[in-house]
């Protein structure tokens, strides 16, 4: 019986002296940086045409690509699907068994390839232009098959990989995500695309609630908005701050703001010796307090606020009538903050 001597250990000391890895490190960091750099003199009638290619499609973006390729592309598809350009990833391998039923002559396939010569997509492209679809290639090579085939091609190639091997993906990658994403925000601001269609398209999460969120749907209203007219006295005042749990009121005269009076000015009182619970409260309330409208984003709200140091903030109509109240507390409970 024949026995293969174990391979030596690798060398984990020099592996990890610490010089050795921040030097590795910031040297990719450096090389990919580059590599993105040299993209920005690429922007050009290629990239104009891809841009009104993508525009004019009626279909669906279809994005392909093999191995670390593919899932760049798969990235690339979601930024498009979340910023107003249908698309979705199809694996090249699994559409030249089936797959290829879901694209159409009305879709615009983006294929993705370093070589531009994968054989998986070398099979499919051709299947998917006779149908009409157009395609825009991305690659590291201007005079590849795909690039040559491409109604619009887009030159990600770069002059080294970041692996110190020159073998592993990794500036190649990081110039085609970043070519990718030049893509999606030219079509985006084409589109007129805006934070409330980027909200429509992220309902679940925080960014969701902070775009979607409107003071309307946090405030209190009716009989929960704290308000005691400019005659009434400091100890009213304080009555009705307690009653409505906003720690503070409106001062109104008739139907218009007169001012606000908060739990905080009643601390300030108290430590200046003044408070009198029998003083009017116009003589001690702020004047011309800070309002936010109802139609406003809740996020504005929680800015004004920060912005002001206040804590609470009255709401108004279309009309500039008081209409609503809230704090900080309201917006916490929002998960807008």
């Amino acid at each position: 019986m024949t026995h293969t001597a174990p391979s030596a250990a690798p060398d984990i000391t020099r592996q990890t002296e610490p010089a050795r890895v921040v030097a590795l490190a910031r040297r990719v960091i450096e090389i990919e940086a580059a590599a993105v750099a040299a993209l920005a003199d690429r922007i050009d009638a290629g990239f104009l045409r891809a841009v009104e290619i993508l525009l004019a499609c009626r279909g669906r973006v279809i994005v392909s690509g093999m191995g670390k390729s593919g899932h760049i592309a798969r990235k690339i598809a979601a930024t498009f699907a979340s910023t107003g350009t249908p698309a979705h990833f199809v694996h090249p391998a699994e559409a030249a068994h089936g797959d290829l039923g879901m694209i159409t002559g009305g879709d615009v396939l983006l294929a993705l390839s370093n070589s531009g010569e994968s054989d998986e997509l070398a099979v499919i492209v051709p299947l998917v232009k006779r149908q009409g679809a157009k395609l825009i290639a991305m690659t590291g090579n201007p005079a590849s098959s795909l690039a040559r085939q491409a109604d619009a091609h887009l030159d990600t190639s770069v002059a080294t990989e970041a692996c110190p091997l020159g073998l592993a993906p990794t500036a190649s990658t990081t110039a085609t995500l970043a070519m990718g994403d030049a893509l999606a925000v030219a079509l985006l601001d084409a589109r007129g695309f805006g934070p409330d269609d980027f909200a429509r398209s992220h309902p679940g999460g925080a960014l969701g609630r902070r775009l979607l969120t409107h003071v309307r749907d946090v405030m209190r209203g009716g009989d929960a908005v704290p308000a005691v007219l400019h005659t009434a006295s400091v100890g009213e005042a304080v009555l009705e701050i307690s009653r409505k749990g906003l720690g503070m009121t409106a001062v109104m005269d008739g139907q218009q703001l007169a001012g606000i009076f908060t739990d905080g000015d009643l601390r300030r009182l108290i430590a200046e010796g003044t408070a009198r619970f029998d003083g009017p409260v116009s003589a001690v309330m702020t004047r011309a307090p800070r309002t936010i409208t109802e139609d406003a984003l809740a996020v504005e709200a929680v800015t004004l606020m920060e912005r002001h140091r206040i804590s609470q903030l009255l709401v108004t109509d279309a009309a500039g009538r008081i209409c609503g109240a809230l704090n900080m507390h309201d917006l916490f409970q929002a998960k807008v903050v």
